[in-house]
């Protein structure tokens, strides 16, 4: 088992010490210097900090051959008596001092050094009351001596690599190793990859725990180097500006998002080793990052649902384009090899030869620790990563055929002369559904009883509402992230309307249209959260062709926002792991890796089966689901 780290010695403790010593409030003088150690009103966290500086004090003084110091540190002048007649026995004294271990030398050296002789001048003392005053004083200065001496000798500033648990409260530093924060360097990370709410993977780290360690954070920034928490990690995300994200991380050359990453000038492809002649291309782009740009617009053709992205370099989170699903797929791909190549390879993008692409394909089956991360990250946060992990044959097989497009539009516009992807080899394709990735019977139907017990306010709506969408259509996350009440519309057979009928238009993969049945009760769903959030209740009325059916309403009177597709991720995610609790440990580990596409899967397994009626034709099922092939939606027939 691993010794925790020693806790450490700081300007705060003496600070606190040095209050107490001159008589100062202990609740002022705690707020003001120790308040990330709890709070004051726990008393037994106060007298356990206390004693724990005080002993800390007097170890220090005994390393350093000083045994006065540590016998005058543990000392505690409040107690002294105020008359000189009121002198307690050694035995008290030394048991009302903490002196009771030491030698019955040294406690009779504190005893002189607490009451010492006070000879008379003319046969008058003053007083008793005199006596005893002048004597705390004269201990209370020896004291404030006393800790000015080891504050010098001892305090120390704090360091990105030093261990949490040698600055913070020893039960907040447990439960941030336990989750991963082992050092203040990762702690900063993580609260400056996350933002507020940094704090919620963190058990045991509430609200009010999580503000006192960013409090200290800040108030020791100016020695912590350049370890500084963002401003955006005090503000809720939803009070935050599109610039105040786009500055969290700075333009480098570094593992950035492609609008961040910035090519050095000799490696970005001006002078290439393939580039084609300057003049005779039909694109006009001066280098690969620009190459790249025109490849995504071209794929804005395709259409699909859209999103917007930070301009690069711009101010005040410009919007430079939107990407359409399907360009944020191609962007991906394209993304990940610029950074291979000039971090990795050392070489532009436009100087890849056929070795280069041999060896990109094995860099992804088996990327490097530091190029992966969870998918959930944002773009804007330090943590975010290109790779969740290595690719499987599938996922390769979709990388390899992306950037060999990306070449071969290239090539086609004369940018350069050769796509060394050409004749690389690509896997196979497998089945395009992995059947093991959907919800048995048992899964959904505890699914759906936690779904009504999950909680009332706006955002667990919201949950339920995306939870039940995603399985009653069978939609991929992105499509229904992306889909306003715009989308639907009440069907009419025969001309006459029926009123508990609905289809939703759904812009899918590759810009393929396909219409998808609405059950009526997710309609009347909707429409009561629209009613509740002061919109028309209705979901075809005009006002509300332009709210998305996920839409976040963060406070009344205030515009609807869209729900991001990673936003929807991982509130899916985070769901079916509280729902796992209730499960033993194999069934948990289970339903804690389900994901909102497992969802997509159990809708197509239920609906051949026909669970909760009748079994639905594979090619009916194949249209609502937007598959290419009906061999791939005949798959679902193998799901038990």
């Amino acid at each position: 088992m691993k010794e925790s780290s020693p806790r450490r010695l700081h300007s705060g403790h003496f600070a606190f010490m040095r209050a107490l010593a001159q008589g100062l409030d202990e609740r002022t003088s705690w707020e003001r210097y120790l308040r990330l150690e709890g709070e004051h009103s726990d008393a037994r966290t106060v007298r356990r900090t206390v004693a724990w500086i005080r002993d800390a004090f007097a170890a220090a003084a005994r390393r350093e051959q000083r045994p006065g110091v540590a016998r005058l540190i543990l000392l505690d002048p409040v107690h002294f008596p105020a008359a000189e007649e009121a002198r307690p026995s050694l035995a008290e004294f030394a048991e009302a001092q903490g002196l009771a271990d030491f030698s019955e030398d040294e406690q009779i050296e504190a005893y002189a050094q607490a009451y010492p002789s006070v000879p008379g001048r003319g046969g008058r003392t003053g007083g008793a009351g005199a006596v005893g005053q002048s004597r705390r004083a004269r201990i209370i200065e020896r004291q404030l001596e006393a800790l000015h001496w080891l504050e010098g000798l001892v305090a120390r500033d704090p360091r990105p690599g030093d261990p949490v648990a040698a600055w913070l409260n020893p039960a907040m530093a447990t439960r941030l190793e336990q989750a991963g924060l082992p050092t203040l360097f990762e702690l900063v990370a993580r609260i400056n990859g996350v933002g507020a709410r940094w704090w919620t993977a963190v058990p045991g780290i509430g609200e009010a725990k999580a503000r006192r360690v960013l409090e200290w954070l800040r108030t020791n920034e100016s020695v912590l180097g350049g370890l500084r928490v963002g401003r955006h990690a005090a503000v809720p995300r939803m009070q935050l500006r599109p610039e105040d994200l786009a500055g969290v991380v700075s333009p480098a050359t570094a593992l950035l998002p492609f609008e961040k990453f910035i090519v050095p000038g000799h490696l970005d492809g001006r002078a290439g080793c393939f580039r084609g002649q300057p003049d005779s291309g039909s694109i006009q782009a001066a280098d690969d990052r620009s190459a790249i740009t025109l490849w995504l617009a071209d794929k804005a053709k395709g259409g699909g649902a859209r999103t917007s992205v930070p301009k690069r370099g711009g101010k005040g989170g410009e919007v430079a384009t939107i990407l359409t699903a399907t360009q944020r797929a191609y962007r991906k791909e394209a993304e990940r090899l610029l950074l291979w190549a000039v971090l990795e390879r050392q070489r532009a993008l436009s100087s890849l030869g056929p070795a280069d692409a041999a060896a990109y394909a094995a860099f992804l089956r088996a990327p490097p620790a530091s190029w992966c991360g969870p998918r959930h990250h944002p773009r804007w946060s330090p943590l975010w990563r290109p790779l969740e992990g290595p690719l499987n044959a599938g996922t390769l097989r979709q990388a390899l055929t992306i950037v060999r497009s990306l070449f071969a539009f290239l090539v086609t516009h004369d940018y350069v002369t050769a796509n060394p992807f050409a004749d690389q080899v690509i896997p196979p394709a497998g089945p395009c559904v992995d059947t093991a990735r959907s919800l048995n019977d048992a899964q959904w139907t505890l699914v759906e009883s936690r779904l009504e017990a999950d909680g009332a306010g706006e955002p667990a709506r919201r949950l339920r509402r995306a939870i039940r969408w995603l399985y009653a259509t069978g939609a991929r996350k992105m499509e229904l992230a992306a889909a306003t009440c715009g989308d639907l519309e009440r069907i009419a057979p025969g001309g006459k309307p029926d009123a508990g009928t609905w289809s939703w238009a759904v812009l899918g993969r590759g810009g393929r249209r396909r219409r998808v049945p609405v059950p009526a009760d997710l309609i009347e769903e909707l429409e009561a959260e629209l009613g509740r959030q002061g919109h028309e209740p209705r979901v075809d009325a005009e006002s509300n062709r332009r709210v998305h059916l996920l839409s976040r309403f963060p406070s009344a009177g205030a515009p609807p926002l869209p729900w991001s597709t990673s936003g929807l991720h991982q509130a899916v995610k985070t769901f079916f792991a509280r729902t796992a609790q209730a499960l033993g440990p194999d069934a948990a580990r289970e339903l804690r890796m389900a994901s909102a596409h497992w969802l997509r899967h159990t809708h197509g397994a239920h609906a051949l089966r026909g669970w909760g009626g009748p079994p639905l034709p594979v090619e009916i099922l194949q249209d609502r689901m937007g598959h290419a092939s009906m061999t791939t939606t005949a798959l679902y027939r193998r799901v038990k």
